[in-house]
C-alpha cells in the first residue's frame, strides 16, 4: 500500500501490533438504559451496534457525474443534487425500507465528489472562518500554520469520553496537530494545538489504516480531534475512501469551520461532539483570538443538529457563568432542544493562564462548587438534558 516505509511507519506498525488492554466503564453500557439517550442518539447507536451503516458508506452508494475540468461552482451544484439522493437513501435505511447491503458501490460517488471539492478548497483554503485563502498544496500556510499534509500527534483508545462514546473498546481518538484558534489561553492540549509540527505525517491511506485497526479492537467510533480536525478536512475525507469497516464517524471540534466545510461533513458524520466555549464575541476574542465567534459557532451547531446526533460540550470557566454558560444554555434550549449537553467542571489553569496568572487573573483558578451548582440549576430551569452522558 505504501511505497516508502520510514521510521514513523515502522513505529506505527509496531504500535498497532501491541495487544490492547481493555478498560471497563460501567456507565458505558448503563447509559443506554436511559430511554432519552437512546432516542436522542438513535442513529449513532444503530451504527455503533451494526444496525445501520455509517454515513460515509452510504455516500459510496450515491453515484455522481463529474465532467472533466469542472469549476468549483459546478462541483457544488453536483454536490447539492447528490445530497438529495443521499437523504432519500438515508431516510429509507433509517425506516427499514431498503437493505443497505443490497446497494452496490458506485464510482464516481458522493464521497469522491466531496474529496474533489475539499482538494479545490485547500488550494484557496477556506476550511475555517478565518478564510485565509492560501494555497496550502503549494506550501503556503495560513493562520493555523497547518500544511497540506496532516500531522497526527497521537491516537489511542480513549476511555475518558462521554459514556455513549465508549462502548467496549473506547473511542478511537485521533489527535491532529495544530489549531485554527489562538490557541485558547487555557488550552489543556496546548503542546499539540500550538505546534502544527508536533506529529508525524499521516497520508489518507495510513489514516484509514489507523481507523481500521482501531475498529478491529472494538472502538465505538473514530473520533477526529486535536488540536483541531478542521484544517485536515481533505485528508480525513480522502481517508474514508479507503475505509471499509462500518464504524461511526465523530467530529470533535471547536466548530469555527466554514459553512462549506459543514456542508461537506453533513453527510459523513454520524455523531457530532461540538465544543461551545463562549456565550459572546468579547470572551472568544480575548481567550481564543476568534472573531464573530457566537454567530459562526451557533450557526454550525444548528447545521450539525439538523444533520445528525449531537452531544454538546461546554466547559464552565471561572467568572464566566453569566457571560458564557447561561447564554449558551439558553441558545441550546431554544435551537437544539434534543441535543444532549455535557456541562464540564474540569477546567484548570493551563498554558498561558498558568504562565501569566496576573494577566489572566479572572480565570487563574479552578471553578467553584457554587459556580457549577449555578450552571446545573440553570440547565434544569431551561429543561436542557445535561450530565446523563458524562
Amino acid at each position: 500500500m505504501l511505497k516508502k516505509f520510514d521510521s514513523f511507519y515502522i513505529r506505527l506498525i509496531a504500535i498497532l501490533s501491541v495487544k490492547k488492554m481493555h478498560t471497563f466503564r460501567f456507565d458505558a453500557e448503563a447509559v443506554w438504559g436511559d430511554t432519552e439517550v437512546r432516542r436522542r442518539l438513535q442513529w449513532y447507536r444503530g451504527v455503533m451496534t451494526g444496525r445501520y451503516p455509517a454515513k460515509f458508506l452510504i455516500c459510496k452508494k450515491i453515484g455522481v457525474s463529474i465532467p472533466k475540468g469542472p469549476d468549483e461552482s459546478s462541483l457544488w451544484y453536483q454536490h447539492a443534487s447528490a445530497q438529495k439522493d443521499f437523504l432519500r437513501a438515508f431516510k429509507a435505511i433509517l425506516e427499514g425500507l431498503i437493505d443497505f447491503t443490497s446497494l452496490p458501490d458506485v464510482s464516481p460517488n458522493l464521497l469522491d465528489l466531496k474529496c474533489l471539492i475539499s482538494e479545490r478548497m485547500v488550494r484557496r483554503c477556506n476550511f475555517c472562518e478565518r478564510r485565509c485563502l492560501v494555497d496550502r498544496k503549494a506550501g503556503q500556510r495560513g493562520f493555523c500554520k497547518v500544511g497540506y499534509e496532516s500531522k497526527v500527534a497521537t491516537w489511542f483508545h480513549h476511555f475518558g469520553e462521554e459514556a455513549p462514546l465508549i462502548g467496549k473498546g473506547g473511542s478511537g481518538t485521533i489527535f491532529f496537530a495544530g489549531c485554527n484558534f489562538g490557541p485558547c489561553v487555557f488550552c489543556q492540549n496546548w503542546d499539540i494545538s500550538s505546534d502544527p509540527e508536533n506529529g508525524a505525517i499521516v497520508p489518507p491511506k495510513v489514516l484509514a489504516l489507523i481507523s481500521e485497526r482501531l475498529k478491529k479492537d472494538d472502538v465505538a467510533n473514530i473520533n477526529y480531534v486535536g488540536g483541531e480536525p478542521t484544517p485536515n478536512l481533505h485528508v480525513i475525507l480522502n481517508s474514508m475512501r479507503f475505509l471499509r469497516s462500518n464504524v461511526a464517524q465523530l467530529w470533535n471540534s471547536n466548530m469555527y469551520c466554514s459553512v462549506e466545510t459543514m456542508n461537506l461533513l453533513a453527510d459523513v458524520i454520524d455523531i457530532w461532539l461540538p465544543d461551545f466555549k463562549y456565550g459572546n464575541d468579547d470572551c472568544a476574542l480575548l481567550l481564543s483570538n476568534a472573531k464573530n465567534y457566537f454567530e459562526i459557532v451557533s450557526r454550525n451547531h444548528k447545521i450539525a443538529y439538523d444533520n445528525g446526533n449531537m452531544i454538546v460540550r461546554h466547559l464552565v470557566l471561572p467568572n464566566h457563568v453569566d457571560c458564557c454558560t447561561k447564554p449558551i444554555l439558553e441558545w441550546v434550549s431554544k435551537n437544539t432542544p434534543n441535543a444532549l449537553v455535557n456541562i464540564m467542571e474540569q477546567y484548570h489553569p493551563d498554558y498561558l493562564v498558568e504562565r501569566y496568572p496576573e494577566k489572566y487573573k479572572s480565570i487563574a483558578r479552578r471553578v467553584t462548587h457554587d459556580e457549577m451548582h449555578e450552571a446545573y440549576s440553570y440547565a434544569e430551569k431551561l429543561g436542557v438534558a445535561y450530565r446523563p452522558v458524562s
